[in-house]
């Protein structure tokens, strides 16, 4: 069942969706070569409790970690450890929020130093995807037009996109109806009304869109080992345009600033 969502249920999803922004923006301050993941997940659990929130990754259906890390070839769940992150890496962080009842959920790629050219670009396209979907969540539109915005984009790039993993409602529940695919066909199925509430996150391969899961069921990588991308924005469905309710230019500020990241994407 799809949940419409108040004005006011929208403004408390803003507020866990900004907090997260925040804390990918603390993030943002420090990352850099040497560091570990497992120092970010440290980091972020430390963040969120000071600002009065719970992790909603932690213990879901047993994930033992505060946030997920992907890096390089991990497409999503990518879990934090000891591992010291290396000059050209990319690294996705991945946070969920719930605070005054209400989840956030949202997600930022970045470049450590040096990437070549080819990765640079995939991080610049699939945020590119991620807004593409973005300009077709209104209302009285088809939820598949999200879907075939973002797939178009990426293939029409020569990218691979990820069929298992798709976006999702969001609202009291981290995962809600509907969901939302990177790839479709456009005016089909769902017709979408004012204040549906999205996390909508390309997740775009270099390569081939297949994939492979850890024996653990939990860490989600590229078939082919080449790089993976993913971006996630929650979003409310409004006439006209979408009302995005996550904030990247709180990241995107630290990140031009730390000479550790490369923004040449921009």
């Amino acid at each position: 069942m799809i949940v419409y969502k108040t004005n006011e249920e929208v403004e408390l999803i803003r507020i866990s969706a900004t907090l997260i922004s925040s804390a990918l923006a603390e993030i943002a301050k420090v990352l850099k070569p040497g560091m570990t993941t497992m120092e970010l997940d440290k980091l972020a659990a430390e963040y969120i409790a000071d600002h009065g929130a719970i992790p909603s990754f932690l213990n879901y259906e047993g994930y033992p970690h505060h946030i997920c890390t992907s890096v390089n070839d991990v497409v999503v769940h990518g879990m934090p450890n000891d591992k010291p992150l290396r000059d050209g890496d990319i690294v996705t962080v991945d946070i969920g929020v719930i605070k005054n009842e209400f989840h956030g959920d949202h997600a930022y790629t970045f470049i450590l130093g040096d990437a070549p050219q080819e990765v640079i670009d995939l991080v610049r396209v699939t945020k590119e995807c991620l807004y593409e979907g973005i300009n077709h969540a209104v209302a009285d539109s088809y939820l598949s037009n999200i879907s075939s915005a973002i797939q178009r984009h990426a293939e029409n790039n020569g990218y691979g996109v990820v069929r298992e993993y798709v976006g999702h409602g969001l609202g009291r529940s981290m995962h809600e109806h509907p969901q939302v695919p990177n790839f479709g066909r456009r005016n089909e199925g769902i017709l979408m009304k004012e204040n549906l509430v999205l996390a909508i996150e390309p997740m775009i391969n270099l390569g081939t869109k297949e994939i492979k899961v850890s024996k653990d069921g939990w860490i989600i990588s590229t078939a082919d080992g080449k790089p993976s991308v993913h971006f996630e924005h929650d979003v409310c469905i409004k006439p006209g345009h979408a009302l995005i309710l996550s904030n990247y230019a709180l990241i995107e500020i630290v990140e031009k600033a730390n000479i550790n990241l490369n923004s040449t994407y921009y």
